[in-house]
């Protein structure tokens, strides 16, 4: 696919962003029938796309906050994920635990309205439990005070999976997607935008690649692309972070989620079972900068331990945590916000340059589908092709068939059935699928997102990387120094979601 990019071909629509957002307008665009090329200057989904809270979801607080055509069109198109990629994505019972009487009746009555929203695409109708009820689908909730609570009913996927198996599908309907790939300027012609030079990371060396329009789709990067077309321009984004804390299993041994829509100071909190562990989260934290890799402030670390700690009977310490993460959102900026990023907009917003660069950004991993037929429709406009219908509403994403693939390799080969490490099934199968089948290029790229392992046990992950990188070098036929220098840089990034401050939790609930 470089060398297709490379080779001079003109495409109808070139995409830069290997995010959620440029994947699912690459997949929109190349099943039109249109001529598709696809940019990312990391990995697929290795920014804000692979660190979200696992959920398809309407968003229950945009309901609380009156946004009704929001969570409508995100319930419709968490019913549509579920069908056309159930490999990966599955119906999952929330639980509200309820202190007290009036809570459970305001929660019970309000999430009717979640419930008739969805219609027919509904996912099971919500109930009010009592007491019994909530201790058994919350095994180790805090039973002090719980009076019952309430159960409703949302979506749970795995986000990096999701953006590998949509890159395949974008690949499958012709596009071209490469990542490695940078964005290095844009190329004007008749004061128009024309195209992109491209830098391959891997080789170094410089392209050109012409589109008749170029979306850019690079999430919290949004306003340095729009800067490369328009020197002057204002931003139009405003950065969130948001944290979340992997702890083992034991902290919610049931099936259900645990969901508080209102902590002290007005945020929500989810504590949700994921690949046999459980996420805790997320903060939003306004921030001035924009890291390549995100770290947890230690404010928002103490917020979600404090809050695991009152939720939870078991209270988790540092020592218990297996990994943190943080990502950052792109939010459009609103007139009057006052810097308090949970009220401005998780909608997309789509804008159009003079020069004709086409940028879409805001929204949510939930909506990533729409947001795709949104941006080629104005694409098609642009760029004054005909108008085609969108067949992604029924398009089956690629996925599904990783194990029979590792088993394939490992009858080839037994050696490939061994384990990367205790913490996990992972195996050095799994290592040569992802190289061979997924565009994984660096160690990080397996341990991150072609595996879950960094997110899943940070240290034991640390612990596998030499394995890996050695299997990645046989695949691609990299020496002893890429080797040394991989897990170098491999160890590097992932102490960093080794929680390793104490914190403790006061006894007062």
């Amino acid at each position: 696919m470089v060398e297709r990019l490379r080779a001079g071909e003109v495409f109808d629509v070139l995409v830069i962003g290997g995010g959620a957002t440029g994947l699912g307008a690459a997949v929109e665009a190349a099943s039109r029938g249109w001529r598709v090329a696809l940019v990312e200057r990391g990995d697929f989904a290795q920014g804000t796309s692979s660190r979200s809270t696992k959920l398809v979801h309407g968003g229950v607080r945009y309901l609380k906050q009156g946004n009704v055509s929001l969570v409508r069109e995100a319930l419709r198109e968490r019913g549509r994920l579920l069908k056309n990629a159930p490999h990966l994505a599955r119906e999952l019972a929330f639980v509200i635990p309820s202190y007290s009487q009036w809570n459970r009746v305001f929660y019970g009555t309000g999430l009717k309205a979640y419930d008739w929203l969805a219609g027919e695409l509904s996912l099971g109708a919500s109930r009010r439990v009592g007491r019994e009820e909530a201790l058994r689908m919350l095994p180790n909730v805090e039973p002090r005070g719980l009076v019952g609570g309430v159960v409703y009913h949302d979506g749970q996927f795995d986000d990096a999976r999701l953006a590998v198996n949509l890159a395949q599908t974008a690949a499958e309907q012709g596009a071209v997607v490469v990542n490695y790939c940078e964005c290095a300027g844009l190329l004007k012609e008749g004061g128009g935008v024309a195209g992109a030079l491209v830098r391959d990371a891997e080789g170094g060396a410089e392209f050109v690649v012409k589109a008749k329009c170029v979306v850019n789709a690079t999430g919290v990067f949004v306003d340095a692309v729009r800067r490369l077309d328009e020197a002057g321009a204002r931003a139009m984004v405003t950065v969130s972070q948001g944290i979340h804390v992997v702890l083992p299993k034991r902290f919610l041994p049931g099936g259900a989620a645990l969901m508080v829509p209102k902590t002290a100071d007005g945020r929500v909190l989810f504590a949700v079972p994921w690949h046999d562990r459980v996420i805790v989260g997320t903060t939003d934290t306004p921030v001035a900068g924009i890291a390549s890799e995100p770290r947890a402030l230690a404010e928002e670390r103490d917020f979600v331990m404090e809050h695991a700690c009152k939720y939870l009977a078991e209270d988790p310490t540092a020592a218990d945590v297996l990994s943190v993460y943080a990502g950052l959102r792109p939010l459009v900026s609103a007139a009057g916000a006052g810097g308090r990023t949970a009220s401005l907009s998780r909608d997309h917003t789509i804008v159009v340059s003079d020069a004709g660069l086409v940028t879409v950004t805001g929204g949510k991993w939930t909506t990533y589908r729409k947001m795709g037929e949104d941006v080629v429709d104005r694409a098609e406009g642009i760029a004054g092709m005909e108008k085609r219908a969108s067949v992604t509403a029924e398009l089956r994403i690629c996925g599904g068939a990783e194990r029979e693939e590792t088993a394939v390799l490992v009858r080839e080969r037994a050696e490939l059935g061994e384990r990367v490490g205790s913490a996990w099934e992972y195996t050095r199968a799994d290592v040569v699928r992802s190289v061979r089948r997924e565009m994984a290029r660096t160690v990080e790229d397996v341990l991150a997102r072609r595996t879950r392992a960094l997110v899943m046990d940070a240290r034991a992950s640390i612990e596998a990387a030499p394995v890996v990188a050695g299997w990645i070098a046989r695949e691609l036929g990299r020496d002893p120094d890429w080797v040394k220098q991989q897990v170098a840089a491999y160890t590097a990034l992932a102490r960093g979601y080794v929680f390793s401050d104490p914190a403790s939790c006061g006894s007062d609930r």
